[in-house]
């Protein structure tokens, strides 16, 4: 038996409600049981809605969370950030739109579908538009939180799909009564907490340890590249890195340190590295930008211990209006961003992996900390360590570079590895395989994080799969109800 539905003014109220909660739980916050509360209240009123409803409370949520947590958006473009946050709402309205129509009888409405919905949500964030766009990700609220236990398991989408299970199971204290609310609750409670448990016991093997520095120069944040000189941050990071004292066994440097015309290979750059990398006997790895004709490559490259360039890793996800213009023609002709974005990126290809005496090096560069699929090609190609260099000098807020650290966190949970990641004016962090963060610099003071971590083997369950089977899951919850529907025709 379930309970009536709320008039409409309540109903969106409880919209506007749930996505103020979920906004207050975003990066940098992390108030993790914000996720499944607003998952709760919006719940209750998705109970009893059929389509165009549940579109309305789901566009309603939306822009409530998009609108303030896209605010940093408004730095760069008010357009762009309108037109963002629009598009995210719609995206939420569409995942909770494909929650089933409201009928009557025991389970009425579907709603306990809802967490199905929320993890089509996510997946689709990390694809569209523009090959993804995850900012934010409900699953970012969750690093502090047990749901992340679940991670190493099913990646993020299985923690979103257990959080906002343990809310569907508080929406049933509301929506159901008798011996149906208990059947409901003990439900959400063993489907949100067997993964949870299981991915508990989910352990990578250890394969030794790295004494690492991480450098971060600090300086001035708020400011695009092109209005920067270069070699100041080059000659920022470098002089944190002359601090570095003894043998480390890795050095990491940001994103974007040194910018060259044509290839690093024989620049001063590449002399001024390799005169580090000798002093201190180590492998050292540095954020290179180089500008070719009217594009650039952004790389990730690698000096040995005998200041020799081991090998590179080129950006492959790029940023879409901060490292390439989509539809640049057209946006020549109306805006003035391509004053901002001069250049587009090259994309990379190849492994997102580089072989030196350090180890197997699992690579990628900034944004893609965001996209599992990049850190999965690394750890199954045989990383047993993933660096982040990162540069988001340009966000002025600590919204982007919380998002970041929150990306990293999440991706040493999934594959069970080190992440390191080096920013030039923060947040530097150093975040061990259960996601732990061991080290963390401030935001645009200069840094240098000097930690001994672990090295990692082995594949967790997520890193062999991917996200397909929590997908079919998903999917399969979504149509449980119609097939009910079917073997029940007298309901409507």
């Amino acid at each position: 038996m379930t309970r009536p539905t709320l008039s409409m003014p309540v109903t969106l109220v409880l919209a506007a409600s749930a996505g103020g909660l979920w906004a207050l739980g975003a990066q940098p916050r992390g108030w993790w049981p914000l996720l499944p509360i607003g998952v709760a209240v919006l719940a209750v009123a998705l109970h009893g809605r059929h389509l165009r409803a549940r579109l309305l409370i789901g566009a309603l949520a939306g822009a409530v969370l998009y609108g303030s947590t896209l605010a940093w958006l408004t730095g760069f473009a008010v357009a762009g950030y309108v037109g963002i946050a629009v598009l995210e709402s719609l995206m939420l309205a569409v995942a909770v739109g494909v929650v089933p129509t409201a009928h009557t009888g025991r389970w009425s409405g579907g709603w306990w579908a809802l967490p199905a919905g929320l993890v089509l949500l996510d997946a689709a964030q990390t694809r569209f538009p523009f090959d993804g766009f995850p900012l934010p990700a409900l699953v970012h609220a969750q690093l502090d939180g047990s749901f992340a236990l679940a991670a190493p398991l099913g990646g993020s989408l299985l923690v979103t799909a257990a959080a906002a299970t343990a809310g569907v199971g508080m929406a049933a204290l509301v929506l159901t009564r008798g011996r149906t609310r208990w059947v409901a609750i003990g439900l959400a409670v063993a489907v949100a907490g067997l993964p949870v448990a299981l991915g508990a016991t989910v352990h990578t093997a250890p394969a030794g340890k790295l004494d690492v520095a991480v450098v971060q120069g600090g300086g001035p944040r708020g400011l695009r590249a092109v209005f920067t000189d270069p070699q100041d941050t080059t000659d920022r990071q470098f002089t944190v890195a002359e601090q570095i004292t003894g043998t480390p066994d890795l050095v990491l440097f940001p994103e974007t340190v040194i910018s060259v015309e044509g290839e690093i290979a024989g620049s001063p750059g590449d002399a001024r590295t390799a005169e580090l990398a000798r002093r201190l006997g180590t492998t050292v790895v540095v954020g290179v930008v180089e500008r070719q004709g009217p594009g650039f490559r952004n790389a990730a490259v690698a000096w040995g211990p005998d200041g020799a360039i081991l090998g590179r890793y080129e950006k492959e996800h790029r940023v879409p209006f901060g490292e390439y213009l989509p539809g640049r023609e057209l946006l020549e002709r109306l805006t003035d961003l391509t004053a901002l974005v001069p250049r587009d990126a090259i994309p990379g290809e190849g492994v997102a992996l580089i072989d030196t005496p350090a180890g197997p090096l699992g690579v990628v560069i900034s944004y893609e900390v965001l996209f599992a699929d990049r850190v999965r090609e690394a750890v199954t190609a045989g990383a047993q360590i993933v660096l982040v260099p990162t540069n988001a000098a340009s966000y002025l807020t600590e919204d982007v570079p919380a998002i970041e650290v929150a990306g990293a966190r999440m991706r040493a949970l999934e594959f069970g590895r080190t992440v390191l990641q080096s920013a030039p004016t923060g947040y530097s962090v150093v975040v061990g395989p259960d996601g732990t963060v061991l080290a963390q610099s401030g935001l645009g003071d200069p840094a240098l994080l000097r930690e001994t971590v672990a090295l990692r083997t082995g594949l967790t369950p997520y890193a062999r799969t991917g996200d397909t089977p929590v997908l079919i899951g998903a999917v399969l919850a979504l149509l449980l109800p119609l097939a009910r529907r079917r073997a029940r025709p007298g309901i409507r």
